[in-house]
């Protein structure tokens, strides 16, 4: 892009300044997410995770949908790296899938103009990748979401703000990439305070 002054090498036209910005972003969260694990798992997990949860939130961002082929492939690259690398801690992740995208379904079942199914999946998918960090994930993905909603009934009213369709894919996306950093000791966290 910067050899040919911003412009599309095929057709000529302008590209977008946020396409590096991004690019940029989802490469200094890959060099994060590699610099805070040290098992080989732990680093090929997160930065997997991150390439996929980022086009996500863009994506549902942009067109209001979370596309099958992001959350399926992300299926089948968390089943194959979690084998390969760490076949030990597999059956929780697929736990942790299997809770997330279930606690998602409901919320789906039970309001179903509030939540999709592409973030049914996605959740889904965060767990294959986090294992039991998916939770503090969640979490966040519903406070921020909570908290973004109020903001935008505090200031169109009850009545419009209620209308205000607002995607939830990259509330998600906060929260796998808070738990890619810290969610292991979010986790140990809850454990030492409330558990013990």
């Amino acid at each position: 892009m910067l050899f040919r002054s911003g412009h599309c090498r095929s057709c000529g036209a302008p590209i977008s300044v946020r396409y590096p910005l991004i690019e940029a972003l989802t490469g200094a969260l890959c060099v994060g997410a590699v610099l805070a694990h040290s098992s080989v798992a732990g680093i090929a997990l997160s930065v997997s995770l991150i390439l996929l949860v980022v086009p996500a939130a863009l994506i549902d961002l942009e067109h209001r949908i979370i596309p099958n082929r992001i959350t399926a492939l992300g299926v089948v690259v968390a089943l194959a790296l979690g084998l390969a690398l760490d076949p030990a801690g597999e059956p929780e992740r697929l736990i942790a899938g299997a809770a997330a995208g279930g606690f998602l379904l409901l919320a789906a079942l039970a309001y179903p103009g509030g939540m999709g199914m592409g973030d049914v999946k996605l959740a889904a998918m965060m767990g294959l990748f986090l294992g039991r960090a998916v939770a503090p994930a969640i979490l966040i993905a519903l406070l921020t979401g909570v908290l973004l909603g109020a903001a935008v009934i505090a200031r169109k009213g009850a009545r419009e703000g209620r209308k205000t369709a607002v995607p939830f894919g990259p509330f998600l996306a906060l929260g796998a990439l808070v738990a890619v950093y810290a969610g292991g000791p979010l986790v140990q966290l809850y454990i030492n305070h409330f558990v013990h």
